[in-house]
């Protein structure tokens, strides 16, 4: 069995408004939940359990109910290297010269 865990409040609340906007998706298309379900081959009660943004329900079981709403393109591109400015800032040839000097090496 899974170790409980309790999301920070950050999370949570990002998982909420992707739950919101779920919801709102599915009723500005006029889909019902029962449909929706089953195109994202899940049950009625996961879907409100996405749409309420719990986070013991899968990624997987999310990005299923995205695809069956036609807003999966997104969910590739969340982590994706190009976008994520820390990591290339952290990876950039000055970082790594900077991070050299500061240990004192010659470069």
């Amino acid at each position: 069995m899974p170790t409980p865990h309790t999301p920070p409040l950050a999370v949570r609340r990002a998982l909420e408004k992707l739950g919101d906007d779920i919801f709102d998706a599915r009723k500005r298309r006029k889909l019902s939940a029962q449909v929706v379900a089953e195109r994202a081959h899940t049950s009625r009660n996961t879907l409100k359990r996405i749409e309420e943004g719990d986070p013991a329900v899968s990624i997987g079981i999310y990005a299923s109910v995205l695809n069956a709403l036609g807003l999966l393109q997104g969910v590739a591109e969340l982590a994706d290297p190009a976008r994520d400015r820390l990591g290339l800032e952290l990876t950039s040839p000055s970082a790594k010269r900077r991070a050299g000097e500061r240990r004192g090496e010659d470069r």
